[in-house]
């Protein structure tokens, strides 16, 4: 669906660069957002997939000027408290949409909807099938900032911290990984964007690997 005109909206935020650029795009089309919200993992300290600390999520929210909204669950529970969240902001918020940065997996965009239909809101999806290369390509040029902070074992420990730009592409394209990621295969969080009010300033630590997958510890300077 598409957004109205001083639509009201929650943006789904991973603290990475589609989640960004799809909450971009929501209020370059004169949505209006109330609030961010991220599924974390079950003690709430790092978001699931990304694994970024809630100290940061926090000063990426900060920086755009709302409130965010951190959610615990299990795998088995995220469906339901990814509804109930959502309808406890149509409450407080009065939102009547949800925005989402997925791009063209189908099954990613029925779940939303599913999510979205239980809380009686619309799902929003700014990014949905545009070209995958096209579109990293647009958010750099539009000023997305950010870093890889957890990527597959294809890729390794050495991406790590590296910096999502023309170059980072070709070496990604070389190795034939998706240069959006869209499948999994890193993920980023975003250190600055014309949104922000001030850059983010990050410290990385330690790089660890689990269950197959290697992440990047981070914490604010």
């Amino acid at each position: 669906m598409k957004l109205s005109n001083n639509q009201s909206f929650v943006a789904s935020w991973s603290g990475g660069k589609d989640s960004c650029f799809a909450f971009m795009e929501a209020v370059r089309l004169n949505g209006q957002p109330k609030a961010l919200m991220n599924m974390m993992n079950e003690n709430g300290l790092v978001s699931r997939s990304h694994a970024i600390p809630k100290e940061i999520l926090h000063q990426q929210a900060i920086e755009l000027g709302l409130p965010i909204v951190t959610v615990p669950s299990s795998w088995n529970d995220y469906e339901r408290n990814f509804i109930n969240t959502l309808q406890q902001l149509v409450e407080e918020y009065k939102i009547n949409a949800a925005v989402f940065g997925d791009i063209d997996i189908d099954s990613n965009r029925a779940w939303e909807e599913k999510v979205c239909e239980a809380a009686c809101i619309s799902p929003i999806l700014p990014l949905w099938k545009q070209d995958r290369k096209d579109l990293v390509t647009k958010m750099l040029a539009e000023g997305v900032h950010c870093i890889i902070v957890s990527c597959n074992q294809q890729l390794g420990e050495d991406f790590l911290g590296k910096k999502l730009d023309e170059e980072l592409i070709k070496r990604l394209e070389e190795l034939n990984v998706d240069v959006c990621g869209e499948n999994g295969e890193y993920h980023t969080l975003v250190v600055n964007c014309p949104l922000y009010k001030n850059e983010l300033n990050v410290e990385l630590l330690t790089k660890r690997s689990h269950l197959n997958y290697w992440f990047q510890e981070m914490k604010l300077k």
